[in-house]
């Protein structure tokens, strides 16, 4: 499903309350001071999650910039997520989590390919979920980068390698974005089978949104 402007004048409850199917994905315009809500409905899902300036796609997020100014490799309540110019796209204003990954990367059909075997090829991938639901804003190959993993638990070993462990999320819990300027959420609901961000098992996630 897609999901994109919404403006009643009464604001009387989420003006965006829709289900994102497992291996599903969606793209949410959220104006500036607008509050959007990735709620993990069954626990344990991975919610891959990109960020534009909705004024130029150009100006996206920066895992590397957002790393590097808040001096953390995960993401929580009060984490200022910026663009490749630095610009703040948006803030985590609650989390009821703790923290959440933003160096695993997506999973792609190259990628599980090389880590799982050829005969996972035939997998949908969250890329491919990009790919679809970016089309509608111009986002193609070009304007993907790295990601945020909402409800993803990589933890960094002291060797400064990566492990996919079992998530910290559970049914219920959320996380939610307050928009700094007018921006676009493309989210994927991570399809992967092969490894346990999404506890071997995909679900829905539900997005909820506030503005007026």
């Amino acid at each position: 499903m897609t999901a994109l402007d919404s403006s009643p004048t009464v604001e009387v409850g989420p003006v965006l309350d829709a289900t994102i199917g497992a291996g599903d994905g969606a793209l949410v315009r959220v104006p500036a001071g607008g509050r959007l809500r990735i709620v993990d409905l069954f626990g344990n899902q991975a919610a891959d999650t990109l960020l534009y300036d909705a004024a130029d796609i150009d100006n996206r997020y920066s895992a590397f910039d957002t790393i590097r100014e808040q001096g953390a490799v995960f993401l929580t309540t009060g984490s200022r997520l910026l663009s490749t110019r630095l610009d703040e796209l948006a803030v985590i204003t609650d989390d009821t989590v703790g923290r959440h990954d933003t160096i695993g990367g997506a999973c792609a059909q190259e990628s599980n390919v090389v880590r799982y075997g050829e005969h996972v090829r035939h997998q949908h991938a969250c890329r491919q979920t990009f790919l679809a639901y970016g089309a509608a804003a111009g986002i193609g190959q070009r304007e993907l980068g790295h990601n945020i993993n909402f409800f993803m638990n990589v933890p960094v070993t002291s060797a400064g390698g990566l492990q996919f462990d079992d998530g910290l999320s559970a049914p219920g819990k959320y996380v939610e974005l307050t928009a700094s300027r007018d921006i676009l959420v493309l989210l994927s609901n991570c399809p992967q089978l092969n490894n346990p961000c999404n506890g071997w098992d995909p679900t829905p996630l539900q997005l909820q949104g506030w503005w007026s």
